[in-house]
This record gives structure tokens, sequence and C-alpha cells, in this order.
């Protein structure tokens, strides 16, 4: 049995197939409505998360103070302003304070904040939030590359556009070389 938000958002999606000119009792048509509800719940279920809770306790004491880098994290979004994705990678960086998080940890909480009506940069700010908020780090630093089909479909449609959003806490903001260090790992390539 569906739940009553997603009775409520296939009849919605029904209407406005009605409203575009479709006829949502087509063959083709029939069961996009419930579809469509479905993917949306997938798509925002971000907003029924908490990046403590995705942490489940995988915090570990550790004395290293090295930089700790997930890169090339993927990841899919909806811009909040035509509800349309965007979509690209993260790249995470943390200097641990005597705690390290699971490293399939950092692209959860990527996930828990891509899946929430987004803008690109408080997106990169969420995310860069959560991890020093999670081990108290000595920095944190946050690269988002994305392309959002809202500029690639329609407005100026520019297919090749890329948008780069960058959060830096702590050291990464306050030392240029230990912001350069980071910048220079996730540029080189294997």
């Amino acid at each position: 049995m569906r739940d009553k938000a997603t009775k409520e958002l296939t009849k919605l999606v029904g209407r406005q197939l009605e409203l575009i000119g479709e006829d949502p009792s087509r063959e083709g048509l029939k069961r996009t409505p419930l579809r469509v509800a479905q993917a949306y719940k997938f798509l925002t279920s971000g907003y029924g998360k908490n990046p403590k809770q995705i942490l489940n306790g995988a915090l570990f004491e550790a004395k290293s103070d090295e930089m700790v880098i997930v890169r090339d994290i993927d990841f899919y979004s909806l811009c909040e302003h035509h509800v349309l994705p965007f979509f690209g990678k993260c790249h995470v960086a943390y200097i641990p304070n005597r705690k390290v998080i699971g490293l399939s940890k950092l692209p959860r909480i990527v996930d828990v904040f891509a899946r929430r009506l987004q803008i690109q940069e408080r997106l990169t700010h969420e995310i860069a939030t959560a991890v020093q908020d999670a081990v108290d780090a000595q920095g944190v630093a946050v690269v988002v590359e994305a392309q959002h089909l809202c500029m690639m479909m329609r407005g100026v449609e520019k297919q090749n556009s890329m948008a780069i959003t960058s959060a830096m806490l702590g050291r990464f903001r306050e030392d240029i070389r230990t912001r350069a260090e980071f910048l220079e790992l996730i540029r080189s390539r294997s």
C-alpha cells in the first residue's frame, strides 16, 4: 500500500500531465504518475536522513593528523529552482583531530544533502559543515563539480558548462599550502 504523500503526488502528476495537454489514461502514461511520485520520493530521500545517524558510530580514534581525501564521489541532485537534475563529482577532504570517519560514510553524507532540492553552493557548504561537526576536524575542504540540466536543456542551453563550488573550513581556509595540496591532489589522476 502506498503512503498518503505518494498517493497525493500521484494525483498531482496526473493533473500536470493533463495541464500540458497529455492524456494520463493513454497506454504509455497509465503508470507514469505513480512512477514519477516514487522517483521523487527516492530523489528527495535526504530530507528523512540525519548525517549523524548516517555515521552510525563509524568514528574511530586515530593519531593521524594528515589529510584524508575521498574524491570523485558521484552524486545526483535536483535544483530547487526548476526541479531539474544536476549531477557531477564531489571531493571531500578533512584533517583529523583525534578521530577519523569510516571512508564509506563520506559518500553517504554527500547523498544525504544531494537527495534534497538544492542549489550547488548550499550543497557544498552543508557537506563541509556536516563533516566538520562529525569529527571536529582541524579543517574540511569540499569541491563540487556539476552539470545542471536547467542550463543545458533550457535557458542558456550550454551543454558543456561545468559549475564548480568550494567550501574551505579551518586549516584549508587559513593555510594556503594546505589548500593548494588538496587542490593538487584532486586534480591529479592515476
